[in-house]
C-alpha cells in the first residue's frame, strides 16, 4: 500500500486533476465516482484532506467509505 503526505493527498481536490480523493483514521480513498463528491466539494466538506475529525458531524457512518476503494494510507 502506498503511504501519501497530506502535501501530497491535497493535490487530488477535484480541482487540480479529475481524482478525488479524501482521507478518514489513516486510510485514504478515491471518491472519484461519487456524484457527491463532484468538483471536490461534499456539502462543507473539501476533498484533498483529512476528514477524519468532521465525520462525527456527518449524517452517515464511517461505512460510507466501504463502497470506495482504498488507494494508500495517510503518512
Amino acid at each position: 500500500m502506498n503511504y501519501i503526505t497530506k502535501s501530497q493527498l491535497a493535490l487530488y481536490n477535484g480541482q487540480d486533476r479529475d481524482e478525488v480523493w479524501v482521507a478518514y483514521k489513516g486510510k485514504i480513498y478515491d471518491v472519484s465516482q461519487s456524484r457527491l463528491w463532484r468538483d471536490g466539494k461534499h456539502y462543507e466538506h473539501w476533498a484533498g484532506q483529512d476528514l477524519t475529525e468532521e465525520l462525527a458531524d456527518a449524517p452517515h457512518t464511517e461505512r460510507v467509505f466501504e463502497k470506495f476503494v482504498q488507494v494508500g494510507l495517510l503518512k
